[in-house]
């Protein structure tokens, strides 16, 4: 009698442990900027991800640290903790470091966001996805092997289409026009306010109130 009522105590207490524990991690996101290292990179279309990410940590003052596969700054938020990632694996093996830190810190896969360019959308534009393909995004196709999965969000930055014939690849590696680089800092501001309301208020209200804007 006393070993069934043990047991009964045990099972209560692992539940409601594990049950604390379950809550603890929807709180932690991982917020995954893309792009490349190295100076010749830090103005191009390509790395938005990265800026996006730079923007965000310097409006709240807190520092990356150069850590596995990437650099790492933490940003806490009302209860919410964020892990802002820069991947230093290059674009093409992103899902390396993706998959390492969402291992490492016990992040389920629906506390993940990334953060790409996407040609398919004019510059500026926001949208925010729950699943897709990768659309030929060198990036986005690593993470989707590393994971397995097509469906993980993705906040989706418009840098346009405005390239020739065969200068795909120039165009995204190359630097914003004037125009842009005015336009961007709003813009950058805008996609912060969506990586909060991410954490805050779960992906739907998010693509609800913020998609296309």
């Amino acid at each position: 009698m006393l070993f069934l009522f043990l047991q009964m105590f045990k099972w209560l207490f692992q539940g409601k442990s594990n049950k604390q524990e379950t809550q603890l991690m929807s709180k932690k996101f991982l917020i995954v900027g893309l792009g490349n290292i190295g100076a010749e990179y830090v103005r191009t279309r390509h790395n938005i991800g990265f800026k996006v990410l730079n923007h965000l940590a310097k409006e709240n003052e807190i520092e990356f640290e150069t850590r596995k596969l990437g650099t790492l700054a933490t940003y806490k938020f009302k209860g919410r903790t964020f892990l802002l990632l820069k991947p230093n694996t290059f674009m093409n093996l992103s899902g390396k470091a993706v998959k390492y830190w969402l291992d490492k810190e016990n992040i389920p896969l629906e506390n993940l966001l990334v953060i790409t360019d996407d040609l398919n959308l004019p510059f500026g534009t926001l949208r925010l996805k729950t699943k897709g393909s990768n659309g030929g995004h060198n990036g986005l196709k690593d993470i989707q092997d590393k994971l397995n999965s097509i469906q993980y969000n993705r906040l989706r930055f418009g840098i346009s289409n405005e390239f020739s014939k065969g200068r795909q690849v120039d165009y995204v590696l190359g630097e914003w026009t004037e125009e842009e680089s005015e336009k961007l800092d709003e813009r950058l501001e805008q996609a912060s306010k969506m990586l909060i309301s991410f954490a805050m208020s779960g992906v739907n209200h998010t693509m609800n109130q913020f998609n296309g804007t």
